[in-house]
């Protein structure tokens, strides 16, 4: 029996689409910050620009990954941050959209279908006030990429905690 001891740590989006580029400002950070204070074993950091079979591939085969994404809401509070987990293979739908033509949504379910989930999914999906062309988040996505980091952070502690067999 394989043991799976992977995190995945994904930002999606893409960093040429002002607040699309939310999830690579996270990840950019956490890189940052890694470099102080190092993240779990076996965890990596990934970009995507949120392609339904590349995100699979960036997911499949570990215990928990993450996904930080921007997201339309109508009507919409930019910057506001939705923490969606899978749950017994489903994933609740939330009154917001990815900002790409196939959303997260899409990847979940392919992956779900072809039996290539991770063991414990949780996405971040943050409400952007700006899609245009053009880098540089809007200022109250900004705002959100700190908080973001630490929860994100939050969520890689409490794994280890739970896998070394301390609660959450």
């Amino acid at each position: 029996m394989r043991t799976r001891t992977r995190i995945a740590v994904i930002g999606v989006g893409n960093e040429f689409r002002r607040d699309d580029g939310v999830g690579w400002a996270v990840l950019a950070r956490l890189r940052e910050r890694a470099a102080r204070r190092p993240l779990p074993p076996g965890t990596v950091l990934a970009t995507c620009d949120g392609d339904p079979g590349r995100l699979i591939g960036l997911w499949e085969g570990t215990d928990l990954a993450v996904v930080v994404d921007a997201a339309h809401a109508h009507p919409g509070t930019p910057g506001r941050v939705h923490r969606l987990e899978l749950d017994a293979g489903c994933l609740a739908h939330p009154p917001t959209t990815s900002s790409h033509g196939l959303g997260l949504g899409e990847a979940v379910e392919l992956a779900r279908v072809l039996g290539r989930l991770p063991e414990r999914l949780i996405v971040y999906a943050v409400e952007g006030a700006d899609g245009a062309l053009g880098t540089g988040l809007s200022p109250a996505v900004e705002a959100a990429v700190e908080p973001l980091v630490t929860a994100v952070e939050f969520e890689l502690a409490r794994h280890r905690g739970a896998a070394a067999g301390r609660p959450a």
